[in-house]
Order: C-alpha cells, then sequence, then structure tokens
C-alpha cells in the first residue's frame, strides 16, 4: 500500500516533465520564423512575434503608464504601515492580510492564505565590544537562527582571514571567540557577478567550524562589499551533532579594526547576543490567480517572499518584489489580456529562514500542473535582464521578443537563473524565470537597517512590472 502514492507521484512528476519539455518547444515554435524574413525595422518587433506580442506589449505599457505610481505606492502602504517582517512576527502577520486584501481588491480570482507553519527566531539585544588592548564598541547584528549568549560572554579573539583559514586550522578554539575575516569580492562587472554565493559561505558555515574546535562563539564579516558601518544579517547553517555557538555579523568598519588589532596581538571582545527560538508560529503563503481562458489547469507561477529579516523595512528584499508581481497580475486585468493559461501569483513566507512557505507550497500544489515558475529576489533596480531556463531552446524561444521587452527596460536574456522559493517546482518540470534588476549595489543593502523604501525608485518598480507582466502573457499565451 505504501507504494501506491509514490508510484503515482513519479507518474506526475514525469507528466510534468513531459509538458514542460513540450511547453519549450511550444514557445521555440511560436516564436521561431517559419521562413526568410525581412530583418524587422530598427526597435521594433520581428515579424513572427507581432501581432499578438506586439499588442499585449502596447496594452500593457498603457496600462502601466495610466498609473505610473502605482506599484510604488503599493509598496509604500507595505514599508510603511507593517514594516520589516520576520517569520512569527506581528508585522509579517498584518502583511499577509494587506496582501490579500490588495489582491482581491485587484479583481484577482480566488485570493487565499495557505496556511504554514514557520521558524520564529527573536534576536533579542545585541552588544558587542573590544575590551582590549583598547576599548571600542562594535556594530553588529546576530545571524538568524543563533543561539544567545545567557548574558555577557568575555573571550579572547581568535582571528583567520577567511573560511579556508578555519577549516585548514587544527588548532584548539577552546574558550576563545572565533573571529573570520571573510571578504565578499568586489562586484565582477565583466561576469556581472555579485560575489554573493562565495561571501557568505563564512555566514553560512563559520559556527559550525569554529564549534568544532571548542570556540564560544563566532563573529564575522558583514557579507558585503561596501559598508557604512551597516552590519548584515542572514541565515547560518548549524551542523547535526556540533555544538550550537552564539554567532554574528560586524560591520566591515569593525571587521577591519578588530583584524588589524589581532595581527599586533591580543585581542578581547565582550559579546552579549539576546537571540531565542519559540515554537514554530503559523503564516501563510498567499496566492491570486487570473484563471486561464483554455488552459486553467496549466499553471504559470509570478513568485517572490513576503518575509523579511527583522531590520530595515524589507523594501527590495523582498517587499518589492511582492509588490511586482501583484501588479504584474493587475496590468494584465486592467489591460484585459486574459491568458490562455492560468497566472498564479504565489507570495511565499518564510523564504529567509528555513524556506518553509516554499516547503508547504510544494506539498500542497506539486502535484498540480505547473508549467513555468517565476521569481523575483534580487531587489527593484532599474530593469535589466530577464533570467530564462530551458537552456540554448529557452534563449532562443525569447530572442525574438526582446524588442518588447526592451521597451519596459530589458536589455537581455541571461540563461543564468535562481529561484529558491521555485526550486521545487523547476525540479519537477516547470521551466524556469526570473527577474534580474541592476544588481550593483544590492548587496550594499541586503539584510540590514538600510533596506528602506527609499532604495527603490518609482520608474524602476513600474518598469519592473510591466515586464513581469508581459512576460507571464507570453508564457501563458504559448
Amino acid at each position: 500500500m505504501a507504494e501506491l502514492p509514490v508510484r503515482r507521484l513519479a507518474t506526475a512528476r514525469v507528466a510534468r516533465v513531459t509538458t514542460a519539455l513540450a511547453f519549450a518547444a511550444i514557445v521555440l515554435a511560436a516564436c521561431a520564423p517559419r521562413h526568410r524574413s525581412p530583418a524587422p525595422a530598427a526597435g521594433g518587433p520581428p515579424p513572427e512575434v507581432a501581432p499578438g506580442a506586439a499588442a499585449a506589449a502596447d496594452a500593457i505599457a498603457a496600462a502601466s503608464e495610466a498609473a505610473p505610481t502605482a506599484a510604488w505606492d503599493r509598496l509604500a502602504e507595505l514599508t510603511d504601515l507593517h514594516g520589516n517582517r520576520i517569520t512569527g512576527s506581528a508585522a509579517l502577520a498584518g502583511a499577509i492580510a494587506w496582501a490579500a486584501s490588495r489582491m482581491r481588491d485587484d479583481g484577482l480570482d480566488d485570493v487565499r492564505r495557505d496556511k504554514v507553519m514557520v521558524p520564529h527566531w527573536v534576536r533579542g539585544a545585541e552588544h558587542a565590544r573590544i575590551v582590549a588592548p583598547v576599548t571600542r564598541d562594535m556594530a553588529l547584528l546576530g545571524l538568524g537562527g543563533s543561539v544567545g549568549t545567557r548574558g555577557t560572554l568575555r573571550a579572547p579573539v581568535a582571528a583567520f582571514d577567511d573560511l579556508d583559514a578555519l577549516k585548514a586550522s587544527t588548532a584548539s578554539l577552546r574558550g576563545a571567540i572565533a573571529f573570520v575575516n571573510h571578504r565578499m569580492p568586489e562586484f565582477d562587472e565583466a561576469h556581472d557577478d555579485p560575489g554573493y554565493l562565495r561571501g557568505m559561505q563564512a555566514r553560512l558555515h563559520a559556527a559550525a567550524e569554529a564549534a568544532k574546535r571548542g570556540a564560544r562563539a563566532v563573529l564575522i564579516r558583514s557579507v558585503t562589499a561596501t559598508s557604512l558601518r551597516t552590519p548584515h544579517t542572514g541565515a547560518l547553517q548549524y551542523e547535526n551533532g556540533v555544538p550550537k555557538i552564539p554567532a554574528a555579523a560586524l560591520s566591515l568598519e569593525d571587521a577591519d579594526l578588530l583584524g588589524r588589532l589581532a595581527h599586533r596581538g591580543r585581542v578581547e571582545v565582550e559579546l552579549s547576543l539576546g537571540a531565542r527560538t519559540l515554537p514554530d508560529a503559523p503564516s501563510a503563503n498567499v496566492i491570486g490567480e487570473l484563471r486561464g481562458r483554455a488552459l486553467p489547469d496549466e499553471i504559470v507561477v509570478l513568485g517572490a517572499h513576503l518575509d523579511s529579516w527583522d531590520v530595515g523595512q524589507g523594501a527590495s528584499d523582498d517587499g518589492a518584489g511582492c509588490v511586482a508581481v501583484m501588479e504584474a497580475a493587475r496590468l494584465l486585468r486592467q489591460a484585459g489580456l486574459a491568458p490562455r493559461r492560468t497566472v498564479r501569483v504565489v507570495l511565499f513566507t518564510a523564504e529567509e529562514y528555513g524556506l518553509a512557505g516554499a516547503k508547504a507550497y510544494h506539498e500542497q500544489h506539486g502535484a498540480e500542473h505547473h508549467v513555468a515558475a517565476f521569481e523575483t529576489d534580487y531587489g527593484m533596480a532599474a530593469p535589466d535582464a530577464i533570467g530564462v531556463g530551458g537552456g540554448d531552446a529557452g534563449m532562443q524561444a525569447m530572442a525574438p521578443l526582446l524588442p518588447l521587452f526592451g521597451r519596459f527596460g530589458i536589455r537581455r536574456f541571461q540563461s543564468r537563473v535562481y529561484g529558491s522559493d521555485v526550486e521545487a517546482l523547476v525540479k519537477d518540470g516547470a521551466v524556469a524565470f526570473n527577474l534580474q534588476p541592476d544588481g550593483r549595489h544590492y548587496f550594499d543593502i541586503h539584510h540590514t537597517e538600510a533596506d528602506t523604501l527609499d532604495k527603490v525608485r518609482p520608474e524602476d518598480i513600474r518598469r519592473n512590472a510591466a515586464a513581469i507582466a508581459l512576460l507571464a502573457w507570453v508564457i501563458a499565451e504559448r
């Protein structure tokens, strides 16, 4: 009896993968030239995508320009009235209710809140200072999920230039506070790479590595290349069977000072973290749809995450993403564009800490027919690129549409696609897409008190939302 559900799930996944491949082929066939055509006029769409896609782009542009600050005004509501929205907080609960209400205002179908139980970590009071050989207060933020110090901890510092140096060390750290000065690289313009995946490794793993060597706590350099003495938080990863020790991130300025002092000789630090973890709390994914007119059971997901860390306002990460996908659906409705497939807006909970919302969505809806999964979680700076899954075939399929997206500021399609909340859907066979605005300064404010509304420009979020609307229509229609 236990094998039957497994067989059904496997069969369902095969069917979804087959449909996803067929869907990619349909997109490619729809966009590919059927015969040799003359070159399009400069700035105009290729003949192969006109008139349907061009007409949709016109209608979306008109709806967007008719309410040029609608998305920004809605983001101001979210950030001003609810602020930052860590899982388990009253602010997140209020934001969930707000989002569902706004989706209903926009006329979306089947607006609902799918219950999710989420982690409930509370930061508490925090303080750190150097007490020898000098006295200096340090700016820090405890890492998400860290245990507390249970009072004030005073200990000598054992400094390491990076995570690799800590891993390579065979020295005992018993009784010490490990300090890992792991630097995030500068933005790589040539490869359009912010260096975050490399930079975040110390945040994820330094606590476990230091604990294996007997450390009482760990301090890391914040995961950023730019600072105005603004520490950056973010989740850590403890390891099973390894003691959990307190962990916090220092501002770059304080990390540099601590590093210089440690290289000169003995340094002592006082550290107090009031962090604690409470029982899991109720939360929800917020869902609303534009029901497909012909293939309603085939779903195109537009995803973003509504939770944030407990600093700043969570404006860029990821309040703006939530508002942008909501606005994309509103624009389609306002433009009178009824998609062939169902366009489903999903505002995930608990992305920052544990991905409980993504896991719950997959458990509750994974058997449904997701043909494409889009996510935006990279801030909301000036429009730049759209990430396209499906390899070379996906890129070829989308290439003829670039002039239409160009009117909303999109300069290119990229084959690099990521999105933690939709990862399970993509593994099941949904074609992946994401939004990639200009990311040069995103990690300057990421997970800090500086993630506030003023970092998002009304025109940027307007154009990004319009580009998402066009993408949703193209995917749903093909």
